[in-house]
C-alpha cells in the first residue's frame, strides 16, 4: 500500500480544481475542514499506510485504536483522495445545510470511528464463518467507508430522489446497495467490508438507536 512518488499528482490538481469552481465560500465550514485535513494528510501523512490501516490482527489483537482515527483520513493515491473528496465535497454541503454543521462534525467524528468498528466486526465474523485467518489481515484505508454512511443519510433526508450508477437509475434508497456491488464488480481490490460496514453505521443512525444514543451523550 505504499503511494508511488516521483509524479505529478492529478487527481489532487483535479480535486483542487473542482473545488475552486464550487467556491470556497459556498463549502460549509466542517465539509471544508474534512477537506483539508484529508488532503494535508495525504501530502504530510503521519505514517506510512501499513502503519494507519485498520484491520483485526492491528486493531483488535495489538490494540493499535489509534488506528480507528488514522485509516479514514489516508488514502492510498490521489485517485483513491480525489474520489473519495468530490463525494464527501457534495454530501457534505447537502448534509452540512441540512444538520448543521456542530453536530454534522459529531456525526463525521463517530462515524469514522464506527466505521473501523463495523469493519472489523465483518472481518472478524468472515475468518469464523470460512475459517479463513487471513481475514484478519484484511487492512483498510480511507473515508469512503464514512461516505457511505452519509449516503444513507442523504438519501434518508432527500426521500424520493433518484441516482445514477453506471448509467442505471436507481431509487436512492437502494442507490448505495446498487453502488456496493458494483464498486465491488468493477474494482475488486476496493474494502466490500469496509463499504458495507458504512451503510450499516448509517442505518444504524436512521433506523436503529445510535442517533439517540448520540444525543444522549451529547446531553440533548
Amino acid at each position: 500500500m505504499q503511494r508511488r512518488q516521483g509524479r505529478v499528482n492529478a487527481g489532487l490538481l483535479l480535486l483542487l480544481y473542482q473545488i475552486s469552481q464550487v467556491g470556497l465560500q459556498n463549502i460549509p465550514s466542517v465539509t471544508l475542514g474534512v477537506l483539508a485535513l484529508n488532503i494535508f494528510l495525504f501530502l504530510n501523512p503521519v505514517r506510512a499506510l501499513p502503519e494507519v490501516c485498520i484491520s483485526v490482527k492491528e486493531g483488535f489483537y495489538r490494540k493499535n485504536w489509534q488506528r480507528l482515527l488514522l485509516s479514514p483520513v489516508h488514502h492510498a493515491d490521489d485517485w483513491h483522495l480525489y474520489y473519495n473528496m468530490i463525494s464527501m465535497l457534495w454530501k457534505g454541503i447537502m448534509l452540512e445545510k441540512k444538520l448543521k454543521s456542530i453536530w454534522f462534525a459529531y456525526i463525521i467524528a463517530v462515524f469514522s470511528v464506527l466505521v473501523g468498528v463495523v469493519y472489523m466486526v465483518l472481518e472478524f465474523m468472515l475468518v469464523k464463518i470460512l475459517d479463513d485467518p487471513s481475514y484478519e489481515m484484511n487492512c483498510a484505508v480511507g473515508f469512503s467507508g464514512v461516505l457511505f454512511a452519509l449516503k444513507v443519510l442523504n438519501n434518508h433526508y432527500n426521500p424520493g430522489r433518484v441516482s445514477s450508477v453506471l448509467g442505471l437509475q436507481i431509487p436512492s434508497k437502494y442507490a448505495c446497495w446498487v453502488e456496493l456491488v458494483a464498486i465491488h464488480l468493477i474494482s475488486p481490490g476496493t474494502s466490500f467490508a469496509g463499504h458495507l460496514a458504512g451503510i450499516l453505521v448509517g442505518l444504524m443512525y436512521t433506523m436503529g438507536p445510535l442517533k439517540k444514543i448520540m444525543k444522549a451523550c451529547a446531553g440533548i
